[in-house]
């Protein structure tokens, strides 16, 4: 075992990636430090669940930008003042800007509701039912530049019921993403990712 890991979270919605991903981390009593959840939504429920947590938050408000230049680059300098190992996105809905991946290279995680590198970006679950698939799921990566690019780390895969609306697909998907988010910054957190090219390997 490693060091002490220290993690920023990213979200702007409802925080229940990160609330299953912190509530493992403390019943595996892993070796992490979590430093932060960082929001550009100020009214984002992640903040709310932080704080019943005991863990620091900060917003820096996408909206009261007038440049995304402004925004992208004091988020930079809010996530660089923790000195992160380890940055989760989780339900964080802004594409991170090429200084900031490059800041923190392969260190920043992400966790997207379909099988990569199929039907990246927004909708997901409704591109994948408007296409017909018979299989979806949820793929946990590291973040490169581009949308939902970067090496798979894991990956969970559900049928489809012919019945299923968009939102008991999402349903379905995020109770995977619940089980494999928190799996993917344990092996981080052990050491056990190695990078080869832009594939991962997991390693025993």
């Amino acid at each position: 075992m490693g060091k002490t890991k220290r993690i920023v979270f990213l979200a702007s919605g409802r925080g229940s990636n990160f609330s299953a991903s912190v509530e493992y981390i403390r019943k595996k009593k892993l070796k992490v430090e979590i430093l932060a959840l960082v929001s550009d939504n100020p009214d984002a429920k992640a903040l709310a669940i932080a704080e019943k947590f005991g863990i620091p938050t900060k917003v820096v408000p996408y909206s009261s930008y007038s440049s995304k230049l402004d925004y992208h680059r004091d988020l930079l300098r809010v996530v660089e003042a923790f000195r992160p190992d380890l940055i989760v996105a989780c339900g964080y809905m802004r594409i991170l800007k090429p200084d900031f991946v490059q800041s923190f290279p392969n260190q920043i995680m992400n966790v997207h509701p379909s099988l990569l590198p199929a039907f990246p970006g927004l909708d997901s679950q409704k591109q994948a039912l408007d296409y017909g698939v018979k299989v979806a799921g949820c793929t946990v990566h590291f973040v490169w530049e581009g949308v939902d690019t970067g090496p798979i780390i894991l990956q969970k895969a559900i049928a489809i019921r012919p019945e299923w609306t968009e939102k008991e697909l999402s349903l379905a998907i995020l109770k995977e993403e619940h089980e494999i988010l928190p799996l993917a910054i344990q092996l981080f957190c052990e050491d056990k990712l190695k990078i080869k090219e832009r594939k991962v390997e997991i390693l025993k």
